[in-house]
């Protein structure tokens, strides 16, 4: 089967791309380097040419909300198009958990925009809402720091290991299309300042995590459940403590 990953080279992508190589599957890590860019609609009818299935990977190289925004609606145009062109017969996309639940936050905002794209496109199709990744702790840590203290929210988290999201991402793909939303978290839900002061301890970085309320994550006020699955959802296996001791190792 062949299978076009947009955003190929990038942190999932290139893992979706190794497990479905390993299957046997024909894929192609599509991504501006490569000659693909999902913005300009550059090299997609070539890479398309002959897919099964697409998964959409890609993200905004800029947060800032108009940017990302633009982003997203530009490309997803693009690349539902291409796909339509194509006769792809599913189209995966990855979005997060809670898009729709946190609407002063801009990226979140965007990926909302993107979903409909796709409910829309009259394509066969899945959509994946996964947790943040547990890869990006160092980055929310750095979000919330002021001085020698992280002030983080207290709202419910439910991070997962970016090799958990890829393999339910690879299975999924070779799946036949939802039509609908699949959830994947982490295996713990824990406080959020909690799960990032286990994390700087565990590395033995020195910042304080102190629990405020009113913090913000990456711009959107976090209630209690924002940010965690509120229905069923797929499991990864992986939680923080083994994830630190792999990331530790190398």
């Amino acid at each position: 089967m062949k299978i076009v990953i947009i955003g190929g080279s990038g942190l999932i992508g290139a893992r979706v791309a190794a497990i479905l190589r390993a299957a046997g599957h024909a894929v192609v890590a599509a991504s501006p380097r490569a000659g693909v860019n999902a913005l300009t609609g550059e090299g997609l009818a070539e890479a398309l040419d002959g897919a099964q299935v697409v998964v959409d990977l890609a993200n905004a190289p800029s947060f800032e909300d108009a940017a990302v925004l633009a982003f997203f609606e530009t490309a997803g145009h693009n690349l539902l198009a291409a796909a339509r062109a194509a006769g792809v017969g599913h189209h995966l996309c990855l979005s997060i958990v809670g898009v729709d639940r946190m609407p002063d936050n801009g990226y979140f905002r965007a990926k909302l925009v993107q979903e409909r794209l796709i409910r829309e496109s009259g394509l066969p199709y899945t959509i994946i809402r996964a947790t943040q990744f547990l890869e990006f702790l160092d980055g929310i840590a750095a979000a919330g720091t002021e001085g020698d203290t992280v002030r983080l929210s207290p709202g419910l988290f439910q991070p997962i290991a970016a090799d958990d999201v890829a393999a339910i991402v690879a299975e999924l793909a070779l799946a036949p299309p939802r039509n609908g939303i699949v959830e994947i978290a982490g295996p713990e839900r824990a406080p959020l300042d909690g799960i990032v002061a286990r994390h700087l301890q565990a590395k033995g970085d020195p910042r304080k995590v102190v629990s405020d309320p009113e913090a913000r994550y990456f711009g959107g006020r976090v209630e209690e459940f924002s940010l965690v699955p509120l229905g069923e959802a797929r499991l990864g296996g992986i939680g923080l403590e083994e994830w630190g001791r792999l990331a530790t190792r190398g």
